[in-house]
């Protein structure tokens, strides 16, 4: 919506700050009933879902931020933005597309647990009850919501697989939205959080320097098979001087391993990749290469070269 003037009235700012998304009672609170009502039966307003109004007309494809409106609005009192969307609305990049819009509300507070429904083209509404809510968990906004380190853990615990929860936590961090111990600071404060060892795991396995999920999953094959644990995200310059980082790297062993997602697939990436893997075997290192796949569905035969390359550089079990 456009930003009113100075002059804008009440309304025009509730609608800005709301992004078109208002109760009836916050609309009665502004106009008069009637005046609703007409806004309604000349469809400049629409229904969204009982009590909950929008601007415009109702083909109108919905935003994102409006879905959180609704979600908010529509849990009632004390109701804030958590989990995956709140993290998104602190701005966690990522391709996850929940049908289910989390919102906590204090524990005195009746929820239903289950997703409610709402028109096509918006995101369920699932309410969920907290005992534990201090103030360093909070983040005001528009609309409020729980703080970066808070919505992803709730987002992890509320994950559907492990693997999503893990995803969810490294992307945090890589992307520098949160700090383990910010993640691990909140994690203590909940004792009943579900996942909560593997979420301790995750952490630990992040601090360690692997924040991609396939290089997490690197440093856990290497433990469960009896091999060293590498280093990771390690800083390095390379002969022209130029800082880039290294997925897996054994120092003493002079071992470098990259694990390729799908964007290495990118002609340009490919090209460059192959560049800087040249760069490594003109250093004196051993490089080896595997898919995110790879480590997710071939354990053995990663494990087998990993073993043979370190073997080869002097490793001994």
């Amino acid at each position: 919506m456009r930003m009113p003037g100075d002059d804008g009235s009440g309304l025009d700012w509730l609608l800005f700050r709301q992004s078109g998304v208002l109760s009836w009672a916050q609309a009665t609170a502004e106009l008069t009933p009637a005046k609703v009502r007409h806004l309604l039966a000349t469809r400049r307003w629409h229904p969204v879902c009982h009590g909950i109004l929008r601007v415009g007309a109702e083909d109108t494809p919905y935003q994102r931020e409006q879905g959180w409106w609704v979600a908010v609005l529509t849990a009632g009192e004390g109701a804030l933005l958590a989990g995956l969307a709140a993290a998104r609305a602190g701005g966690l990049r990522g391709g996850w597309a929940p049908d289910v819009v989390d919102v906590l509300v204090p524990h005195r507070r009746r929820a239903t647990g289950l997703a409610r429904r709402l028109p096509p083209g918006l995101p369920g509404v699932r309410v969920r009850r907290t005992r534990i809510l201090p103030a360093e968990d909070l983040q005001r906004g528009h609309p409020d919501r729980t703080g970066m380190a808070r919505s992803l853990v709730d987002a992890a615990q509320w994950a559907r697989t492990d693997e999503q929860a893990q995803e969810i936590l490294a992307a945090g961090c890589q992307q520098r939205r949160v700090t383990t111990a910010e993640l691990a600071a909140v994690l203590d404060r909940l004792p009943r959080a579900r996942r909560r060892p593997l979420i301790r795991q995750t952490l630990a396995d992040v601090a360690g320097g692997a924040e991609a999920l396939s290089e997490i999953n690197l440093v856990r094959l290497c433990r469960r098979h009896g091999l060293p644990a590498p280093q990771g995200q390690q800083r390095r310059r390379d002969a022209t001087g130029r800082l880039r980082f290294l997925d897996a790297y054994w120092p003493r062993w002079r071992l470098h391993v990259e694990v390729d997602g799908a964007h290495h697939m990118d002609v340009r990436r490919w090209a460059a990749d192959l560049r800087r893997q040249n760069q490594v075997w003109i250093e004196g290192d051993r490089i080896l290469r595997f898919t995110a796949f790879d480590v997710r569905h071939r354990p053995a035969e990663v494990v087998a070269q990993l073993r043979a390359a370190l073997t080869a550089a002097g490793w001994h079990p």
